[in-house]
């Protein structure tokens, strides 16, 4: 192989040629020239290209100098105010023929680039398996692992590697082939040096921008997760705030009669623990606790002379005490997540067999909650002090709901609430009375 000077239309150049390249150098040219036209008629076609602002330390965008300012003249060499430092760009040069990639690293280190070769495609990837390098300038045809082949293995390994193919005008279409599969750009031979350089220039401006929008992408999605976690935490926040709303209704309601106090606290309790031997899912169990704390809400209507008479009611009487469940439906059935406990609010007092109110309804017209309420208040109405009666025993209270089953209650509930140990309902009554707080469900925990 001879080193050739040799004069074309791109004036006095010195370059290695591979015999076949020789003999079709006059074609060369010629088709680099008309490659080249094609190319300045795209961008004159186009918008102007944009001169990158030139990277301050640390890689931070300086401030824009009349220079950049500018738009670049016809012929001048595009992108190289983000490569300020060429010595921080590392070129991997891949070539069979050692003259080639001795000449091309001597053209780019005189450039300011560090450069590392590679005389075979299976050498590359050894070395980009062992160096860190920025850029591949690689020829098409090469003896085992062609330019290609080489292509398709760098941009498995790392898409944003900047990445160059040399042809001879010969091979005019498969470096645009090459290009299509993800080449940045083709370098024609006979090298030019300044074309080489401008080339790799884009090609490395092209790969900083292309990792720049994929770490906006990257802290973009941190940023979007930031701010859902924010908003889920403002939302829990809120929640907990109206649970602590409904936390203090429930104890306004109880100290309204000082002789249920803590009775929305237990019945609370109680119904939960029903829930959970019947497998109730989280959302179940939160409606169950909101529509327990509030269920007598509408007991403030309720005239004192009535509400804490220590006597029987009347007729008239009793009609008035059972407003309240659609008193207490009607206060709260218009805000939205309290839509669910509100049934439980209005039918707390249904009976299965259909002799309860306000409704009459009879089995499974009454809504699960409710049934399942119905039989954690019957517990603790039998079980606690009322003005006209002392509290009775636990195990009273089982027989009741144990002889109600069927007529009064739901069997399935029954079931599933004498399925549970005896002594966790005292359990429950005494840890309630030292006032323990509303559970922790209702509190969005």
């Amino acid at each position: 192989m001879s080193k050739e000077l040799l004069r074309g239309p791109f004036g006095l150049r010195a370059c290695w040629l591979k015999p076949i390249e020789r003999e079709h150098l006059a074609v060369r040219d010629r088709e680099a020239v008309n490659v080249l036209r094609d190319r300045e008629a795209v961008n004159d076609a186009g918008a102007p290209e944009r001169v990158p602002e030139k990277l301050g330390a640390g890689g931070t965008h300086a401030a824009p100098t009349a220079q950049t300012d500018r738009a670049p003249e016809k012929g001048e060499v595009i992108g190289t105010s983000l490569l300020d430092s060429a010595e921080s760009a590392r070129i991997l040069i891949v070539d069979d023929d050692p003259a080639i990639c001795k000449f091309l690293a001597h053209l780019l280190g005189e450039a300011g680039f560090q450069c590392h070769t590679a005389l075979s495609g299976e050498e590359a990837l050894r070395t980009l398996g062992r160096e860190q390098v920025d850029a591949v300038i690689s020829d098409l045809n090469m003896p085992g692992m062609d330019g290609m082949q080489l292509l398709k293995e760098v941009q498995e390994r790392n898409s944003h590697l900047a990445f160059l193919v040399a042809t001879g005008v010969d091979d005019i279409r498969v470096g645009v082939q090459a290009m299509r599969s993800g080449a940045d750009d083709y370098l024609l031979k006979p090298f030019q040096g300044d074309a080489v350089i401008a080339s790799l220039q884009r090609a490395l401006h092209k790969g900083a921008l292309e990792r720049e929008v994929e770490n906006y992408r990257m802290h973009l999605e941190e940023l979007v997760l930031e701010r859902t976690q924010e908003l889920e935490a403002a939302l829990q926040r809120s929640e907990q705030s109206y649970e602590d709303t409904l936390g203090a209704l429930g104890a306004a309601i109880d100290l309204r009669d000082s002789e249920t106090a803590g009775h929305s606290r237990r019945v609370c309790q109680y119904a939960l623990r029903i829930g959970e031997a019947l497998d109730f899912s989280e959302f179940q169990q939160k409606t169950l606790a909101r529509g327990a704390c509030l269920h007598d809400i509408g007991k403030l209507g309720v005239p004192d002379g009535i509400l804490l008479k220590p006597g029987p009611l009347t007729a008239q009487e009793r009609k008035l005490m059972q407003q309240h469940v659609l008193t207490g439906y009607e206060l709260v059935k218009q805000i939205p997540f309290l839509a669910d406990a509100a049934e439980i609010i209005l039918n707390h007092h249904e009976r299965y067999d259909g002799s309860g109110y306000p409704c009459g309804l009879k089995g499974e017209e009454i809504p699960l909650g409710a049934r399942v309420f119905g039989v954690a208040d019957t517990l603790d109405a039998m079980t606690s002090d009322r003005p006209y009666r002392a509290a009775l025993p636990f195990e009273a209270g089982l027989e009741e709901i144990r002889r109600g089953s069927g007529s009064l209650y739901d069997p399935q509930i029954v079931r599933a609430f004498l399925r549970i140990p005896a002594e966790t309902w005292p359990a429950i009554a005494r840890r309630e009375r030292r006032g323990s707080g509303m559970p922790s469900v209702i509190r969005g925990a």
